[in-house]
């Protein structure tokens, strides 16, 4: 119960937020986060979940009972917490790059364009960041992707 529970609302919510963040962060702040550290940040989390909410999967089939604050420490269980609390320092680790990987991008002078990543919605249409007011007016819509239309559908 308790691995299934962080695996699906913990780890879909953890990568979606990480996700949004590296991809809004030039609209936010005009500029951009450095994609190799980025992708440090990725596979360490991303190693890291799965090395801390696997074995409770295990854990729980072994007996574990939910909410206690100490266990029988014979059979398996003690090795499963060791590799699950292993992979909760390497979550920890991602974290820590990704807090480096923004003191990097607020420390940097440059900036990045209004669309750096070529994307196809409006939000990008206007600067990065975006003024109080996008547009004085409607940019013309005639398709779901109007900045590409824009662009001349290149």
């Amino acid at each position: 119960m308790v691995a299934h529970f962080h695996y699906v609302l913990g780890g879909g919510s953890l990568f979606a937020i990480f996700a949004a963040l590296f991809f809004w962060w030039p609209k936010m702040f005009g500029r951009k986060l450095d994609e190799r550290l980025g992708k440090w940040c990725f596979w360490l989390l991303f190693v890291g979940f799965n090395v801390t909410f696997l074995p409770m999967h295990f854990m729980g089939l072994a007996g574990m009972p939910r909410r206690v604050f100490t266990y029988d420490a014979s059979g398996p269980l003690p090795l499963l917490n060791a590799i699950a609390t292993a992979g909760s320092y390497l979550m920890f680790a991602g974290v820590v790059i990704f807090v480096y990987n923004v003191i990097l991008s607020a420390r940097s002078r440059v900036p990045v364009g209004n669309d750096p990543w070529r994307a196809n919605s409006l939000e990008w249409w206007t600067t990065s960041p975006p003024p109080e007011h996008n547009f004085e007016s409607l940019p013309p819509i005639r398709s779901e992707r109007p900045v590409f239309d824009a662009r001349g559908g290149l």
